[in-house]
């Protein structure tokens, strides 16, 4: 009795196992029948720039280029050839006719918001690629290609791959699903050694070479009357995502991206192994419209422990992130089954079946891909928010450009060229205007003193040439620092670059810029009052001479003694002539004010304006580029970025 329960114990325990490869072969060949769907990696192009070229020969698996450009801008491309018939005969079941022609991929599930945000993606790759590197934008050119293979492909099928641990019945559910023996269980770990294709239909053979399946591994299911239920399925077998063999987790991770959707298949015992949830269903957490997960072997579990297993099998896909689709939500279907007794499996065939018919899948599995690539490209593009006065803004304010050019204004010393045009000026008119003996007084002071000893310095003096250097480096990298702020990093620091680049040759620049447009040509300009000025002058020295001349002859007795008129005369002309020269000081404050201004302006919009052309203007074109980048990234993520 006891040697009869053991025996069929093992005999148990075996349905529940892996499965093989039909042929009995032991793996080695599914390490190299990979055919043209493999997981090398295909280049993609601008999507700017990109137009349909004509594809390969009829019959071949199309390449990388004309992958990436059947999905252009301009229009939808044409319907894929099938591959070439496969001469490799299916051992069980009735063999998929290899020969029958793919159905051309209808564009209408590839239509609206999806090839929108397409559209937006190839372009948003186009403009980033001076500035990002290739290892980042690496996901997005996988998913352009990955779309663009897959909408070349019938969209009449759905593809659905079984996945799962050692053990945990896939190969059990597989056949079931099928109706027929054709992948072999056993105890034997690992069991199955390649992907196996079933399709239920014709016309999957395109998408079974783009999974790379050999054709002695596609098998077709029993047709009975359950089989128009799965009419469209492409289920796929595939190898233990946690084998010992390598190849055997190289399988699932290159099939498991590129198939429609996913039945997860876990067992009593390994539904919380750390390597399914850290591996895979975490990071696939986006895509739960397109997962199922199964807790098989219940038939193993007493009493009310399959429900138990089942809640705490809900609570870890809900902490990884899996939104469950319970009452009527989107979401990952979570059923509980027994492959091996069929308890649940009607259930799961019948909303696989549903599943399939809406013929949505390969649509909803792009838009994860996308959500997924946009949310990994999201540092790159969302600034963060700004850390200084400007909070919240993108660029360059109004008065982060007025301080600036105040900065360069302050390093050619525009205001110092305003006082001295203001200086000459006022010393033009003191010329004119001025009493010619405090005039002479003023002279023979200022030589008296420049003929006398230095007057010692006690700071070293200034290099005013490297001061003003040193004030344009550093205007320059506040603003590049101010229009960089709160950038993405790649961002920012290809508008610090745009900066340097354009402030290289500024000092010179500048430099030039006093000497043409800081010092005034020729004499300051003369105002309507200065004859009248000078003619009062004149008027005033001529008093004090003929007053003088006037006591002189009094006192050598040539004139009739009459000190009243002379003394009068020449107290006229000694009180007048000053009060002429600071009457006119007094009047030309105004004018030299205006023309020291003026002569300041000049200087300063000279200054801002090369400033603006050779640095503000680069800075504001990568500015704008990553505008329109940003918004490019917005129509990708479907939603507003803040």
């Amino acid at each position: 009795m006891t040697a009869v329960t053991a025996v069929t114990d093992h005999a148990d325990r075996a349905d529940h196992g892996e499965g093989s490869e039909p042929d009995g072969t032991d793996g080695t060949d599914g390490t190299t029948d990979e055919g043209p769907g493999s997981g090398a990696e295909r280049a993609w192009d601008d999507g700017l720039i990109a137009r349909r070229v004509a594809g390969g020969p009829r019959g071949a698996a199309p390449d990388a280029d004309s992958v990436v450009r059947s999905y252009t801008l301009a229009g939808s491309p044409a319907p894929a050839k099938s591959p070439a018939p496969s001469a490799s005969p299916a051992p069980l079941g009735s063999p998929t006719p290899s020969g029958s022609p793919t159905t051309p991929g209808s564009p209408t599930s590839y239509e609206g918001p999806l090839r929108a945000r397409l559209d937006a993606l190839r372009e948003l790759v186009g403009l980033s690629r001076t500035r990002l590197d290739s290892g980042t934008l690496a996901e997005a050119g996988r998913v352009l290609d990955e779309a663009a293979a897959r909408r070349r492909l019938s969209d009449q099928h759905t593809v659905v791959a079984v996945a799962g641990a050692t053990g945990s019945g896939k190969s059990t559910l597989f056949n079931s699903l099928a109706g027929v023996m054709i992948s072999d269980t056993g105890v034997r770990r690992p069991t199955t050694a390649a992907p196996i294709g079933c399709s239920w239909t014709d016309g999957a053979a395109g998408l079974l070479d783009r999974l790379g399946i050999p054709g002695r591994l596609r098998r077709r299911p029993l047709q009975g009357p359950g089989a128009d239920e799965l009419r469209g399925l492409v289920l796929i077998d595939l190898p233990d995502h946690d084998s010992a063999v390598g190849a055997h987790r190289e399988h699932v991770d290159r099939i498991l991206a590129l198939v429609d959707a996913v039945i997860w298949v876990v067992d009593p015992e390994k539904y919380a192994d750390a390597m399914l949830h850290e591996r895979y269903l975490r990071p696939m957490a986006g895509h739960a419209e397109v997962t199922f997960v199964v807790l098989n072997q219940i038939d193993r579990l007493p009493g009310d422990a399959a429900d138990q297993v089942l809640d705490d099998l809900r609570r870890l896909l809900d902490e990884d992130g899996v939104a469950l689709g319970e009452h009527g939500e989107p979401g990952a279907t979570v059923l509980a089954i027994s492959a091996l007794t069929g308890e649940g499996v009607g259930e799961l065939r019948e909303a696989l079946g549903q599943f399939t018919q809406e013929r949505g899948a390969a649509a909803r599995r792009i838009s994860a891909d996308l959500d997924a690539a946009t949310d990994r490209l999201r540092p790159v593009y969302v600034a963060g928010a700004h850390p200084g006065r400007h909070r919240g803004r993108i660029g360059l304010s109004e008065e982060a450009r007025e301080e600036f050019a105040d900065r360069l204004a302050d390093a050619v010393g525009a205001a110092a060229a305003g006082d001295a045009a203001e200086r000459a000026w006022r010393r033009n008119a003191g010329k004119a205007c001025g009493d010619p003996w405090l005039r002479l007084w003023r002279w023979y002071e200022a030589k008296r003193s420049s003929q006398g000893p230095p007057t010692p310095t006690a700071l070293a003096p200034i290099d005013e040439e490297a001061t003003a250097r040193q004030r344009v480096e550093h205007a320059v990298r506040t603003v590049a620092d101010e229009a960089a702020s709160g950038l993405p990093a790649p961002w920012g620091q290809a508008v610090r670059e745009a900066a340097v680049r354009g402030a290289a040759g500024l000092p010179e620049v500048l430099d030039e810029l006093v000497v043409t447009a800081g010092v005034p040509l020729g004499r300051p300009p003369r105002p309507g009052w200065w004859p009248a000025a000078v003619l009062a002058q004149a008027a005033m020295t001529l008093l004090q001479v003929v007053g003088g001349i006037w006591l002189v002859g009094q006192i050598i007795g040539v004139v009739t003694p009459n000190l009243g008129v002379p003394v009068l005369l020449m107290l006229a002309g000694i009180v007048g002539g000053p009060c002429v020269e600071w009457a006119s000081r007094m009047a030309a404050r105004g004018p030299a004010r205006r023309y020291g201004y003026e002569a300041e302006r000049r200087l300063r919009e000279a200054a801002a304006g090369c400033g603006r052309a050779r640095v503000l203007d680069p800075v504001a074109a990568e500015l704008l580029r990553y505008r329109e980048v940003r918004e490019q990234y917005v129509r990708v993520s479907g939603s507003p970025v803040g």
